[in-house]
């Protein structure tokens, strides 16, 4: 059977402590932190760091799909996964959105094993990324945090799924209607025994037998479930020996469609050849996944561990700010001017972010042009993709600048991209006493804004967080 060839996953910057929560609404608070996605982030351009990160330093030539899961898309109407595909330079790539459930991740992976078993696809990435919205002053907004993943299925993965099973049963909980503003629950106990475990017991039995393996031979169990406490005493009473403390709940909280395979990458970075580690969602039922790791399995890690995201973090220093980010404050904000006309004419640099270089003289250039900005030739460009590293040439701080960042001034960057190219752009998740010219950048795919009605994404700067980002 097809197997996991690569991974990698996305954490916001940004942390919320619980206390902090609390406090604001003098109610009482849960022990950790959550992660936020800021103000220019949301599920997609979470989803396509994680995918980014999945397929670092590969050549993607062979990505016949591409799925992305989540239950928070930017838009009702337009696919992601075709943005996602674009910007990985993907144009025919077939792309489907699987939302509508917490089980949407483990949904698209079993639909991409499908098309390999076919032979319709030979390589398919599956990227999960959710931000889910809670009623403020609850424990479950507390609980609820940010994140996305991705997973590269291959014939020939070194993490070989071996068992796969699933059990489909219509639950209502939790739930968010078309017209709600926040997810809903009714009765947790229902939705904990009935809802969850019963599904995710049922589903994990059989995947393992399938799989020909004993529930006490699996090393990792990694599930979304409502919080830790139920995920702990489900794995129990599915027979697995030893439940490793999930590394998420207390750190960036419950990333809902996205949870199950950031769980998973976090359990693949420590995996060793030989290992067992069984995968569950669910939501309307629940899919499980076995796995077992073969000896390639260090020859394929190749992102920033999970373990590093975590720990890569700035703490929002108040509620407001989550409230900003989240823009549940009245704002005047202006409506920029914006084209869907120019947005696609512009895509090939706003997406995969490509330059031109001129065939007489060499010099890379951004954005493209018929004249050469060195030596004047004319009509001698050819497309280049440019990296998406490079060095702070001059910067400046606007200071007039408002809405959506959680503090001015901005800093606004002209950076000298590894391997030719000077371009200008905003800067995030820094500090702003911080910027100095040369210092080292990577650029990270944000919402510019909301322009004429839709998303306008394009690039930003911030401090490297990873160690290695792709051209």
């Amino acid at each position: 059977m097809a197997g996991i060839a690569a991974w990698g996953a996305y954490l916001p910057t940004f942390r919320l402590d619980r206390k902090t929560m609390g406090r604001a609404w003098d109610t009482p608070s849960l022990p950790g932190e959550r992660s936020v996605s800021a103000g220019d982030e949301d599920s997609l351009t979470m989803g396509v760091e994680a995918a980014l990160a999945c397929l670092a330093g590969r050549d993607r030539s062979d990505v016949d799909a591409v799925f992305f899961a989540t239950t928070t898309s930017p838009y009702a109407e337009k696919q992601g996964a075709a943005t996602i595909a674009a910007v990985l330079d993907l144009p025919n790539a077939l792309t489907s959105d699987v939302t509508g459930s917490l089980r949407a991740a483990t949904t698209a992976l079993r639909s991409a094993l499908d098309a390999i078993a076919a032979g319709t696809a030979r390589a398919v990435l599956v990227v999960a990324a959710d931000a889910r919205p809670a009623e403020p002053a609850t424990a479950t907004e507390q609980l609820l945090g940010d994140g996305a993943a991705a997973v590269l299925i291959t014939a020939d993965g070194p993490a070989e799924i071996i068992g796969v099973a699933g059990v489909t049963e219509d639950f209502t909980g939790p739930w968010r209607r078309t017209v709600d503003h926040y997810v809903r629950s009714f009765e947790p106990k229902l939705e904990t025994e009935y809802g969850y475990a019963r599904a995710v017991i049922a589903a994990a039995k059989e995947a393992l037998s399938r799989a020909g393996i004993a529930a006490e031979q699996v090393t990792k169990f990694v599930a979304y479930a409502p919080d830790p406490r139920t995920l702990a005493t489900t794995a129990k009473r599915i027979g697995v020996a030893e439940v490793a403390r999930d590394p998420l709940f207390s750190t960036v909280g419950n990333l809902g469609a996205a949870h199950t395979l950031v769980a998973l990458a976090a359990a693949l970075d420590g995996a060793a050849a030989g290992d067992h580690i069984i995968a569950v969602a669910q939501g309307d039922g629940a899919d499980a996944l076995v796995l077992r790791i073969g000896a390639g399995i260090d020859a394929a890690r190749s992102g920033v561990p999970v373990a590093d995201l975590i720990a890569s973090k700035q703490m929002l220093p108040s509620y407001e700010g989550f409230l900003r980010f989240r823009r549940l404050l009245p704002s005047d904000a202006s409506d920029p001017r914006s084209s869907t006309v120019q947005y696609w004419r512009d895509r090939r640099q706003a997406l995969p972010f490509e330059g031109v270089r001129c065939t007489a003289c060499g010099i890379v250039q951004f954005p493209a042009n018929r004249a050469c900005v060195e030596c004047a030739a004319l009509d001698k460009m050819e497309p280049i993709k440019l990296a998406h590293r490079g060095r702070i040439f001059t910067f400046t701080l606007d200071h007039l600048v408002g809405g959506e960042y959680l503090e001015t001034p901005v800093p606004r960057v002209v950076v000298d991209m590894d391997g030719g190219g000077r371009v200008f752009f905003d800067m995030t998740d820094v500090n702003p006493d911080e910027v100095r010219i040369g210092n080292e950048i990577e650029l990270t795919f944000r919402r510019i804004h909301d322009g004429a009605g839709f998303h306008n994404y394009y690039w930003k700067a911030r401090p490297p967080r990873t160690a290695t980002v792709p051209a």
